[in-house]
């Protein structure tokens, strides 16, 4: 009798980051007086994997950590602990020399293309200006064109151009230095929407085209529906759901997961929708509540002393399933 093949080898991810943390410390008192206030835990234990060619769509409201986690990664403010692996390559323990060269295969694409930009800098000196520090040989004229911009605009300057035409120069630039992987920042947030589709649908062709891996940041789950094939949920600086795109859209199992999805407008304006309102603020990173964190503003009907007490794990519900998420009642659906 025949023995059945050998399952194929699973590729390492691409980027692997292993309970991430930032803390910033917080303000000192005047004179010193009181008791020390505690640090901002803006990322608390934050790990994930996104496998080469894939996007990770990380979501959550403002204050959730989300923006922080990208920018950790990247080393453009230092972790409080943790570790990123790129290619296997911990990211945290390399020296200034070695984080320039990997610098040129991770990348960052920003939310607001104007700030971004060097107002004083043309368009063409903007993108030729990496081309230079590390010796490529790519033109203007073809980053351009890959971005969809006429060549004409390589004499503008920023303020000569619309938030679409800015955000595909930030893209352009990012594009630039050849990267394998693109933290994508909230990169349509500040768009108008249709414009938005049009950035969407440009990034998801230069994924295909460069086999490019993303980390796609937003904190709207209608825009990650659309390019994201993973979505992890964020809320007080820790991931609270992750799973595959299809199945987080499918069965939520987090109460705020659901909160997030019932604020998504549906295209047809005939379809009713039960709305869920998150009731009080998102709490302080500086004093998360105990337990749950998410208990405070919890809707779901199950909520009990055990979530004002107990930090649920994030778990696999069902188990084996891959679906992760951190509520003692995600078996439970919400009505």
């Amino acid at each position: 009798m025949t023995a059945p093949p050998a399952p194929p080898p699973v590729a390492a991810p691409l980027v692997d980051v292993r309970d991430l943390v930032k803390h910033y410390a917080a303000e000192r008192r005047w004179f010193g007086l009181g008791r020390p206030r505690p640090p901002v835990r803006a990322v608390d234990g934050v790990s994930f994997t996104i496998p080469s060619g894939r996007t990770l769509g990380l979501v959550g409201e403002s204050g959730s950590g989300k923006t922080t986690v990208g920018r950790t990664m990247l080393r453009l403010q230092e972790a409080t602990g943790g570790r990123v692996l790129f290619e296997g390559r911990d990211v945290f323990a390399l020296d200034s020399r070695a984080l320039r060269a990997l610098r040129r295969r991770m990348q960052i694409v920003f939310q607001d293309p104007y700030s971004s930009l060097n107002p004083r800098m043309t368009v063409q000196e903007t993108l030729r200006e990496p081309l230079e520090i590390h010796g490529l040989a790519g033109t203007v004229a073809a980053l351009l064109d890959e971005v969809g911009l006429d060549a004409v605009f390589a004499k503008r300057y920023p303020h000569e151009l619309s938030g679409g035409q800015r955000q595909r120069v930030g893209i352009a630039r990012a594009l630039s230095v050849e990267p394998q992987f693109i933290v994508c920042d909230e990169p349509v947030s500040a768009l108008d929407v249709s414009v938005q589709a049009q950035v969407l649908n440009l990034l998801a062709d230069l994924q295909a085209r460069r086999r490019l891996t993303y980390l796609f940041i937003a904190h709207d789950l209608a825009v990650v529906r659309h390019i994201a094939d993973d979505v992890a949920v964020m809320y007080l600086g820790k991931i609270v759901e992750r799973a595959p795109a299809a199945e987080i859209y499918a069965l939520p199992r987090h109460p705020y997961t659901r909160a997030l999805l019932s604020a998504v407008p549906e295209p047809d304006p005939k379809a009713k929708k039960n709305r869920i309102v998150l009731s009080g603020d998102v709490p302080s990173p500086a004093m998360p509540p105990p337990g749950c964190p998410f208990h405070p503003r919890c809707p779901h009907p199950l909520k009990s002393a055990r979530c004002r007490t107990e930090v649920p794990p994030l778990r696999e519900v069902p188990a084996g399933s891959g679906h992760l998420a951190a509520c003692h009642y995600a078996e439970q659906p919400m009505k």
